[in-house]
């Protein structure tokens, strides 16, 4: 664990890369701003803060107590190299959605968006380390993006794990299930699981359903069942990770190495 100190404040966890994370303790109900977004911490004076693909090099997190006394600790983010590839001559239909699903995009972007904010009062992202939620053969990762016919794709959000159609998928952590669609336009079916402090799990691309919104799972329950719905060419879990609407890179959260041999070469 790498600690970082300053008077009213301590820096008790950190994966300080692009995609990565901070974990800050501070007294309860004192403020703390990165990046030009003031945060609050939760009732025990913790937070947790993501940091964007995007983001590296030297930055400013600061803290403000309840008398307006301000102090800030100086950051180094270190970035990482993502991998791109260009595809060409594919036929426009592939590569932009028919008008006609525009309406059903929006609407279902909104809906996760909603359910990533949640805000659930829960004590999982920092009472638990966090675990595999499935096993296979690791086929994607984190920041990694396509141009298709020279247009820019969204960058990969998550970690793609294959493995057969059906096999299991279980909760990295405890968590109250915030959303559960069985069909949506890109990720097919679709659970968010809310870890609490900001932090959400999604999984996208399955094939079965086993939990339901308002659910309370425990760490290691079986949530679903790995699949190729939405657009998706094969079997695989796509589990991404979503901390006060950043988008991160959920392997950072897991120190458990996956298993030998499995690791995308």
């Amino acid at each position: 664990m790498n600690q970082s100190a300053a008077k009213l404040m301590v820096v008790i966890e950190q994966a300080a890369v692009s995609g990565g994370y901070l974990i800050v303790q501070t007294d309860p109900g004192n403020s703390v701003q990165f990046q030009d977004r003031l945060y609050q911490t939760d009732s025990d004076g913790y937070l947790a803060i993501g940091i964007g693909r995007e983001l590296a090099g030297q930055h400013e997190l600061a803290v403000t107590d309840d008398i307006g006394q301000t102090e800030s600790l100086d950051l180094w983010i270190d970035s990482r190299s993502f991998n791109i590839q260009r595809v060409s001559g594919l036929p426009k239909e592939l590569v932009t959605p028919p008008k006609s699903f525009t309406d059903r995009i929006v609407r279902e972007a909104q809906a996760v968006k909603r359910a990533r904010a949640a805000g659930n009062e829960l004590l999982f992202w920092r009472e638990e380390q966090f675990i595999w939620p499935a096993q296979g053969r690791i086929s994607g990762v984190y920041g990694s993006q396509r141009y298709y016919n020279d247009i820019p794709g969204s960058p990969h959000w998550g970690v793609d794990i294959a493995s057969p159609t059906g096999s299991p998928v279980s909760a990295p952590a405890g968590g109250i299930v915030v959303l559960a669609e069985a069909d949506l336009y890109f990720s097919g079916g679709t659970l968010v699981l809310d870890h609490g402090g900001g932090l959400s799990s999604s999984f996208l691309h399955l094939s079965k359903l086993l939990v339901e919104v308002g659910q309370v799972v425990a760490q290691g329950q079986m949530l679903a069942e790995i699949g190729a719905s939405g657009r998706a060419t094969g079997p695989h879990l796509d589990w991404r990770m979503n901390l006060h609407g950043e988008r991160i890179d959920a392997v950072l959260w897991v120190d458990t190495p996956f298993p030998e041999g499995q690791l995308l070469r």
